[in-house]
C-alpha cells in the first residue's frame, strides 16, 4: 500500500535500547519510530567493559588510546569526564581480525572526529595487514563490530582506494557490524566514481549474508550536517543486506556525475542520496524511519537499489520518505527511489512523496 500523505506508525513497540545524554542536539534516531528491534540488533551490555579509554578527564581520552583499544578488542567504554568530549583521530582505528568482537560505546558523550582528514574506523577481514585468519575471508563470522552511543564526525575516506574505497566514518568488510544509537555528521568520501560510496558507512560482505543492522541512529539530521560522496550520502553496500530501524537520514548527498555504468566522458556516480546498494541477491528493509531532504545528482534521491540478477528485494514499512530529489532518474510511482530487483518495492503504511 502506497500512501501519499500522512504518517502511519507501526503498531509494535520499540525495544528499549538505552537513552544516551546527547544534550541540546537530542537523542539520535526517529523518536516516533515504533519498529520492533530484534534482540541481535539491540545495544550490547557494556556494564562490565574489557577496557576503558580515559581516567575520568578529557585529556586522557586520546586518539592513541582509541587506536590501541580497538586493536586490542573486547568491550570498550570511555571515561572522559562528565561533559561531552570530541576526540580528533590522528590515525584510523583498525580492528584486528583475530578479535572475536569489538564493542565501542561512547555513552552518549563521545564524538570521534576524523578532522576532515581521515577515515575514523576500519575493519577488513580480507586485509592481511590486520591478520589473516581464514582463506574464506569474505565469509568469516568474526570479528563482530558494534558501535553504539557515539557520534562520528568529519570522517573523510577520499583517496582510500583499497577494496573500492568509501566509508568516510566506517569501512567494514567481513565479520558482522551493527550500529545503535549513534550519529553521523559531515562525513565524506570520494566525490566521483561509478560504484564508490558511503559517506558515513561502507560495507562489503557479511558473514553468511546476514544483514547490517542500523538502529535508532541519525545520518545528517540538519542542514550542513549531512554526508557527501559520489554515491550513498549515508550508507553504501555491495551485495550487502541492510535493516534500518527507527532511524533518520536527512540532508545527505550523492554528488558524483554519470551514474553506473558511467556515461561517456563522465567519472560516474551520483546515485543514492541517502542509501546506495548494488550487487546480486540482497535485501534492504527500512522500518520506523524518516528519510527526507536528501539529494542525488543522478538516481534515487533517497534509495538507489540495483540487484544485478533481479533477485533482491526492497521493503519500506511505517516510514516517511519525502523531498528526496532524484535529479536524473527514479522509478515511476516511487518518489525518491530507483529500483531494479525482484518485482516492485514493497511499501507498507508509509509516506512517499
Amino acid at each position: 500500500m502506497l500512501l501519499t500523505r500522512g504518517v502511519v506508525l507501526a503498531v509494535s513497540l520499540v525495544s528499549v535500547i538505552g537513552t544516551p545524554a546527547w544534550g541540546a542536539a537530542g537523542n539520535p534516531g526517529n523518536p516516533n519510530g515504533r519498529a520492533f528491534v530484534p534482540v541481535e540488533a539491540r545495544a550490547v551490555d557494556t556494564s562490565r567493559p574489557t577496557r576503558v579509554i580515559g581516567d575520568g578527564t578529557p585529556a586522557s581520552c586520546t586518539s592513541r588510546a582509541v587506536v590501541a583499544a580497538v586493536a586490542a578488542g573486547g568491550v570498550i567504554t570511555f571515561s572522559c569526564g562528565p561533559r561531552p568530549v570530541t576526540i580528533t583521530m590522528k590515525e584510523t582505528a583498525k580492528v584486528v581480525n583475530r578479535s572475536a568482537r569489538v564493542v565501542l560505546d561512547g555513552g552518549g558523550k563521545v564524538t570521534l572526529s576524523g578532522g576532515g582528514k581521515r577515515r575514523i574506523l576500519y575493519m577488513n577481514t580480507c586485509d592481511k595487514a590486520q591478520g589473516w585468519t581464514t582463506s574464506h575471508c569474505d565469509d568469516q563470522a568474526r570479528p563482530e563490530l558494534t558501535v553504539q552511543n557515539l557520534t562520528f564526525a568529519d570522517g573523510n575516506a577520499t583517496g582510500q582506494r583499497a577494496d573500492g574505497g568509501g566509508g568516510g566514518a566506517i569501512f567494514a568488510r567481513g565479520g558482522r557490524i551493527k550500529v545503535v544509537n549513534s550519529r553521523f555528521v559531515r562525513n565524506r568520501c570520494d566525490p566521483t566514481g561509478p560504484d564508490v560510496g558511503g559517506a558515513a558507512i561502507r560495507v562489503l560482505d557479511q558473514s553468511r549474508d546476514l544483514p547490517v543492522y542500523v538502529v535508532g541512529s541519525t545520518f545528517g539530521g540538519a542542514p550542513g550536517l549531512g554526508g557527501a560522496c559520489s554515491n550513498g550520502g549515508a550508507l553504501s553496500g555491495i551485495g550487502v543486506s541492510w535493516v534500518v530501524l527507527n532511524s533518520v537520514m536527512t540532508h545527505n548527498k550523492a554528488i558524483g556525475r554519470g551514474a553506473n555504468p558511467a556515461r561517456g566522458r563522465t567519472p560516474g556516480g551520483g546515485s543514492g542520496g541517502a542509501i546506495y546498494t548494488d550487487g546480486n541477491r540482497f535485501t534492504v528493509r527500512v522500518a520506523g524511519s524518516v528519510i527526507e531532504n536528501n539529494h542525488a545528482r543522478e538516481g534515487g534521491g533517497a534509495v538507489f537499489f540495483v540487484s544485478n540478477d533481479r533477485t533482491g528485494t526492497l521493503r519500506i514499512e511505517h516510514s516517511t520518505l519525502r523531498r528526496n530529489v532524484s535529479a536524473g532518474f527514479e522509478t515511476r510511482g516511487y518518489p525518491g527511489i530507483f529500483f531494479l530487483g525482484a518485482g516492485r518495492p514493497q511499501v507498507i503504511a508509509s509516506t512517499l512523496r
